[in-house]
């Protein structure tokens, strides 16, 4: 092992590079690959690097740059619509999960004030694991998401207190509540700390926004990346010196830039900066977990462990019942906040340095907050692929709706972006829409906004009858989830084979399954608006309307027909035929049009325009009205005199 800087960054960046991608391809996430690099290269594996402590205080930053993101996506007005969880949700997680483990400190046989504090460090949970969970399973933007956020703020906030507590808590002090040597008086703390954040507040405002729009004025990035990361680390230090968390005041200094103009090109600056200390973090406290102590004493370890998650799932459980979350979000809090946070790390080390307990509590409590952290990954994706469905299948248990067809000419499968648009265009035309969705939030939404929508599974015989399928004239198939769409179109064409079907096809894959079913009416979904698309980005580039109208038209008729070309290699034992084929199709088109449109850009076209003769006309319009308005003033003028 050597002591080189280089070698050891190149140890961490190999560990990085040969886990995190595998840790990804298998499903559980780059977080526990990040944690498993450590593990391997750590002292009690490899050896490959040591006492990672030095390299964790570094590696903290990146989860100050994260809650700066974090803040940075959050406007004011969203930070008080959370007020409720994070005061509420998050005070009673903190409070409750404290005076719990309390109570099972006190039943084994620890001193109250040991018990207390060793409440409080449990209490916390894992900003930076969470967080970068829930954002790589895109689920911080669900109910669940926004709740847990709310919570990990709140044990942010919890942090200033708990360290003022700390001392106080210290076993034999002579003095209770004394100021030690040198330490500011409590009313100048609290001026000192409203100060900052005082500043911070005025001055993203009044001097940042100015600073930026200078800086941005130059057209130099490195300058702007430059200033963005001056902004956090000044603002990591002043909060440091007042006694505040860092990730606390960059976060709240986030918050006060989230509606700059200048939001994107922070973000997008200091993203790496924070992924990559991010990733040394989580490979720091995988190295810092001492397998020499867990293999002393493997059951006592391993009983703390699942007791501490145990706890700390239930009684968030609890919690999150009485603010009545739904189940789906309820799980998610419980599970993803019932690990220990990196902030414990600290309050451990102030507890020693403090006098509050000794090795003998400080050590174990390190290897249960390294492993808790360790396992969170794996908690992550028992929750996603086992408790969540198995809960939101339990939670849309309602019976389906009685369904009133009327004699419906038309049965609509699916009521999303596609369907709706369909349905209603139908009805406006006169026809009769009996609309089937399996979602009940959508369907109970939509009724309040007047719209005739049925709850029911559309996969299911029954409902299809109720529907009215034996006497329709169409049915429309606007399911998004190709799995899902497949098994409806299946049964409608095995019992209503007469039942013409118009199919929704997510893509290509999707558009060959159904027409391998026999259906022949499919849309594409993103196949109009792509074409669509490019017809007005060749008008923008100076090609006639019309004639930019008509090479969409060529575009759509020769896709559609090479496509049905490419239909007889379909499962075909020789799938390199299915790809030459389609290769081929596309450099003919290619060509084809190439040589038809030879000269047509940028080149005067004769041929009839409709809008263009239209805009030539309002011109003409234009123009005359003002010589007549210019004739009338003239006339005007001259009759006064």
């Amino acid at each position: 092992m050597s002591d080189s800087i280089l070698f050891q960054a190149l140890i961490y960046l190999a560990a990085a590079v040969l886990c995190v991608p595998v840790a990804k391809r298998l499903g559980l996430g780059s977080v526990l690959g990040y944690l498993l690099a450590g593990v391997i290269i750590g002292p009690d594996v490899l050896g490959l690097v040591g006492n990672a402590g030095h390299v964790m205080h570094f590696a903290e930053f990146g989860v100050v740059m994260m809650l700066f993101l974090v803040g940075l996506e959050l406007k004011p007005s969203t930070v008080w619509q959370l007020r409720r969880p994070i005061f509420g949700l998050g005070g009673m997680q903190v409070a409750g999960t404290a005076a719990l483990v309390t109570g099972a400190g006190l039943a084994l046989g620890f001193s109250w004030q040991v018990a207390l504090a060793v409440g409080m460090v449990l209490a916390m949970s894992s900003t930076a694991i969470v967080l970068q969970s829930l954002g790589e399973k895109g689920l911080l933007k669900t109910e669940g998401g926004q709740a847990s956020f709310s919570v990990l703020l709140f044990q942010d906030l919890s942090v200033i207190p708990i360290l003022a507590v700390f001392p106080l808590l210290a076993a034999g002090a002579a003095v209770v509540g004394a100021p030690a040597q040198g330490a500011r008086p409590g009313w100048l703390q609290g001026l000192l700390i409203l100060g900052a954040v005082g500043l911070i507040v005025v001055a993203g405002r009044t001097v940042v926004r100015p600073l930026f729009r200078f800086l941005a004025g130059t057209r130099l990035r490195e300058v702007f990346t430059a200033f963005a990361l001056f902004l956090v680390v000044s603002i990591a230090w002043l909060m440091q010196q007042v006694g505040l968390s860092p990730a606390l005041g960059t976060f709240l200094a986030g918050v006060v830039l989230a509606e700059s103009e200048y939001r994107h090109e922070l973000e997008s600056d200091i993203e790496p900066f924070k992924g990559l200390l991010l990733g040394l973090f989580f490979i720091s406290v995988g190295a810092e977990i001492d397998f020499h102590l867990i293999a002393e004493a493997p059951l006592r370890i391993a009983g703390l462990l699942v007791g501490v998650i145990a706890l700390k799932a239930v009684s968030m459980l609890g919690f999150s019942r009485i603010f009545k979350l739904d189940r789906p979000a309820r799980w998610l809090v419980s599970v993803g906040l019932s690990q220990v946070g990196e902030f414990a790390f600290v309050l451990i080390s102030f507890g020693q340095a403090s006098a509050v307990f000794g090795d003998e509590v400080a050590k174990p409590l390190v290897a249960v907050v390294a492993l808790s952290m360790l396992v969170t990954p794996a908690l992550f994706v028992l929750l996603e692929r086992v408790i969540l469905p198995r809960v939101t299948a339990g939670a849309a248990k309602r019976e389906h709706d009685a369904v009133a067809h009327d004699d419906a000419q038309v049965v609509v499968a699916g009521f999303g972006r596609v369907g709706q648009v369909v349905a209603r265009m139908l009805r406006m035309s006169g026809f009769g829409v009996t609309v089937l969705d399996l979602d009940p939030e959508m369907v109970d939404l939509l009724r309040r906004l007047g719209q005739k929508v049925y709850y029911g599974d559309a996969s299911r015989l029954d409902l299809l009858v109720s529907a009215g399928c034996e006497k329709a004239k169409l049915f429309v198939l606007c399911i998004d989830e190709p799995d899902k769409s497949m098994e409806v179109a299946e049964l409608v064409r095995r019992h209503f084979p007469k039942l013409p079907i118009l199919a929704r096809a997510r893509n290509r894959q999707h558009y060959i399954r159904l027409w391998t079913l026999g259906i022949r009416d499919i849309i594409r979904e993103t196949m109009g608006s792509s074409l669509e698309l490019s017809e007005h980005a060749l008008r923008n580039l100076g090609v006639r309307a019309h004639t930019a109208h008509r090479i969409a038209n060529r575009w759509r008729a020769h896709d559609e027909k090479a496509l049905l070309d490419m239909m007889k290699f379909v499962g075909g034992p020789d799938r390199n035929a299915f790809f030459a084929e389609a290769r081929k199709a596309m450099e003919n088109f290619e060509k084809t049009m190439r040589e038809e449109l030879q000269g047509t850009t940028g080149q005067p076209d004769k041929g009839w325009d409709n809008e263009s003769l239209r805009n030539e006309a309002n011109a003409r319009f234009a123009a005359v009205q003002a010589q007549a308005a210019k004739a009338s003033e003239s006339s005007t003028t001259t009759s006064t005199t």
